[in-house]
């Protein structure tokens, strides 16, 4: 099933998920996105890793023509929003401009990553590790998710962390993009940074979160978001 945005509950909660990566939650107005890591380029650019430093600016673009489609009340940041906590010695001006004005247009839930465990000085919003909230459905969201086994888990967590993404064969050809990842109890989001990588779905990582073979993994493609089954998949080493 291919079309050009997916549509799922989770603990109730009606969410359409958005080529970009981004989740809007009609019933809460919100927009929900996981792992900007601005000025990850200039943090592996000061370790003489030579990469492009236009990937905060490319976030930034792609975040705002989804807040200018979804017209939001609420923007959830689901952590590792800034790649390190230096990122303001390195940001350009413009962007950290972007970055102060937008946390002042709208109501911004800053949930505190692995990379990003304080809210910097000087922008607006709301920092906290957890940020549950109730409309049409319950939903909890933090940065990382919890083992279903574990005590800390609750029904309807949404998070971002593990960058998920899916890997199909199809046609003799062999496609691996990002993904949201859901069984209707939990939603993980694809990271949404422009210079991010990705961890396959299939790997043990999601094991101890979704019962293997009992989850639904949204392929995000250039004009489509695909859904599709486990058996669909096939892990990086085949």
């Amino acid at each position: 099933m291919s079309e050009e945005s997916a549509q799922f509950r989770v603990n109730g909660a009606r969410l359409i998920g958005d080529r970009s990566g981004a989740v809007y939650w009609p019933a809460a107005d919100a927009l929900i996105v996981a792992d900007l890591h601005l000025e990850k380029g200039s943090a592996y650019a000061a370790r003489g890793v030579a990469l492009p430093p236009y990937d905060t600016t490319e976030t930034l673009n792609r975040l705002d023509a989804c807040l200018v489609r979804f017209a939001p009340s609420v923007l959830v940041l689901l952590g590792d929003s800034f790649h390190d906590t230096d990122w303001q010695q390195r940001m350009a001006p413009k962007d950290a401009a972007r970055v102060v004005a937008l946390s002042r247009q709208i109501k911004t839930v800053w949930v505190l990553g692995n990379h990003d465990p304080v809210l910097p000085a000087g922008l607006d919003g709301e920092a906290c590790e957890t940020w549950d909230v109730t409309a049409d459905g319950s939903l909890h969201f933090r940065h990382e998710p919890v083992g279903r086994s574990d005590a800390a888990f609750v029904r309807g967590e949404v998070a971002g962390h593990l960058h998920p993404c899916a890997r199909v064969r199809q046609r003799g050809r062999v496609m691996r993009r990002r993904c949201f990842v859901e069984d209707t109890t939990r939603l993980v989001l694809p990271a949404f940074g422009a210079l991010t990588g990705s961890l396959n779905v299939l790997h043990p990582a999601f094991d101890a979160l979704f019962d293997p073979g009992h989850f639904n993994a949204w392929m995000i493609g250039t004009n489509t978001i695909a859904g599709l089954s486990p058996r669909q998949l096939t892990p990086d080493r085949s």
